[in-house]
């Protein structure tokens, strides 16, 4: 890994604004800096450079939504440490994603400093939350266990989740995956035992409360 004062960052974030205002932000130091507007466009950054140092993730986003693109890249790239970026400052949230891998969370509203010291942070090993926000709170039980479930997905199985949440079909997914039809199903199969549901509607509700359960009504990115 590269050093604090020479690193390799990864900004996934579909705002052009606020990822110019990140990339200035991060500029300070010799940071190396790529951007990308979508959850696919963040996922061939990472697979094109296996030198990045850290990914600062929006949690909603083109082609994602709500924590499965966290999942999915600590799942595909255990690695990499990402820091979640947002506006939803939900202490709920923020546990949450830090359950999922994160290694941590910094506020959209976060000074400009603080946010360097946050990425100095964890660019040193350590967890970085906002100091502020208390995070000890006990959660919603049963969140918690399917939220645990969730992430003994592999990677394929979270793209797989993550197309079954947008409608797909297997037929339309084993295209997007390049894929056999018995994978998808193979691969279906794997995610209801894995989280104890009988049916693929089942297996999107259950992931789908983890967000509607955290998540505040039309919350912000």
């Amino acid at each position: 890994m590269s050093t604090a004062e020479s690193y390799r960052l990864l900004i996934a974030d579909d705002h052009p604004l606020f990822r110019s205002a990140l990339r200035e932000a991060m500029s300070g130091g010799a940071a190396v800096i790529t951007e990308a507007g979508s959850f696919d466009e963040a996922s061939k950054a990472l697979e094109a450079d296996s030198s990045i140092d850290l990914v600062l993730l929006d949690l909603n986003m083109p082609g994602v939504s709500g924590f499965s693109g966290l999942m999915y890249l600590r799942a595909q790239y255990p690695a990499v440490p990402v820091v979640v970026c947002s506006a939803n400052e939900d202490p709920k949230v923020i546990r949450r994603c830090m359950e999922f891998g994160a290694s941590g969370f910094i506020p959209k509203t976060l000074e400009v400093e603080k946010m360097r010291e946050a990425v100095r942070v964890v660019l040193s090993g350590e967890e970085w939350t906002p100091p502020d926000i208390d995070l000890g709170a006990a959660g919603d039980d049963e969140a918690a266990k399917v939220a645990a479930r969730l992430g003994t997905l592999t990677p394929q199985q979270v793209r797989v989740l993550m197309m079954l949440s947008q409608g797909l079909l297997n037929k339309q997914i084993a295209y997007e995956l390049s894929v056999s039809e018995a994978t998808v199903k193979a691969h279906v199969s794997a995610i209801l035992a894995k989280l104890g549901v009988e049916s693929r509607t089942q297996a999107v509700i259950a992931a789908s409360k983890i967000e509607a359960g955290q998540w505040p009504e039309r919350a912000p990115s």
